[in-house]
């Protein structure tokens, strides 16, 4: 009996000190970070490590995440300047820096960022038009991110980005949107076709045009071949001509031969189809003693 009430003493001393020593040892992981309260006040905030906690008078009252966090919110009805009612969501991007601010500043502090989201959203669309909150996204994510930064701060909240996730306007909206698109395509599609139209006139007018150049050219350089030839054909025959005369020169031709030369040339005169003919005087003379000569040794039989 007295070892059996010893082992029973035993057993309840280790588990009362197991429950000190778990209430007192605390170990704080990465990226956390503990509120810590002694007797209902705030007393540290403990970071990340082992820290002891006195039992019965310490306890985490908040356990802190020093991440990043996201946080998605529902669509909200907004009204835009010109009275049209359209349905954004949007996606906040925040972190805590003072866990202490963040147990003790708001309460039910995620509750507490979504109704400002969606007052902040509608007081910024409620001062852009349909058409300004379709293309002013950028706008409307800066203006957010700043005034809730500014908002939250005394919450021990940092939000580092605010985005517009859909803005999803009325149906008939879409709809005329939808109409107006298509029929922006269709005009861009007329305009490229007559863009395409209009290049393909003016290339083949410029293929025409460099057509005509080229033959037009082409016909330049034949017509001067051409000429080039025939000059050189003459410059030729001048040649022949003056070589001809030349040996004619120099073998000294007797009085005889010139007159024999001119009677031949006479001769290819009278061959041709003028009807009137011009002798050189010098000829003429000549073809007088040639007459003369003939008549003295006529035949004086030959009647």
């Amino acid at each position: 009996m007295d070892n059996f009430l010893f082992y029973f003493v035993l057993i309840a001393l280790i588990i009362v000190v197991l429950i000190v020593v778990a209430l007192t040892i605390r170990i704080v992981p990465q990226s956390n970070a503990y509120v810590v309260e002694r007797l209902g006040a705030y007393n540290r905030t403990c970071n990340v490590g082992l820290h002891i906690l006195i039992p019965f008078f310490d306890r985490v009252a908040n356990r802190v995440s020093l991440k990043e966090q996201v946080v998605d919110f529902a669509p909200q009805p907004v009204i835009t300047k010109d009275n049209v009612t359209m349905q954004i969501d949007t996606v906040v991007y925040f972190q805590i820096t003072d866990p202490k601010l963040f147990t003790y500043g708001v309460v039910r502090p995620i509750n507490a960022i979504e109704n400002l989201t969606a007052t902040t959203l509608r007081n910024i669309i409620g001062d852009l038009e349909l058409d300004e909150t379709l293309t002013s996204r950028d706008i409307i994510n800066t203006k957010m991110r700043s005034i809730l930064d500014e908002a939250t701060d005394p919450w021990g909240i940092k939000v580092h980005r605010v985005e517009v996730k859909n803005i999803i306007p009325p149906r008939d909206i879409q709809e005329a949107m939808e109409k107006q698109m298509r029929a922006e395509r269709e005009r861009r599609e007329a305009i490229l076709q007559a863009e395409g139209k209009k290049q393909a006139a003016i290339l083949t007018a410029e293929g025409e045009k460099e057509a005509v150049v080229l033959k037009a050219q082409a016909e330049k350089e034949a017509a001067i071949a051409r000429a080039e030839g025939q000059a050189e054909a003459l410059r030729l025959v001048y040649e022949a001509q003056a070589k001809g005369i030349h040996y004619i020169n120099d073998a000294k031709p007797t009085q005889g031969y010139i007159t024999l030369q001119g009677f031949r040339a006479l001769e290819k005169v009278a061959d041709g189809q003028s009807t009137k003919i011009i002798i050189p005087s010098e000829l003429q003379g000549l073809a007088g003693t040639a007459t003369t000569l003939a008549e003295l040794f006529k035949d004086p039989t030959n009647k």
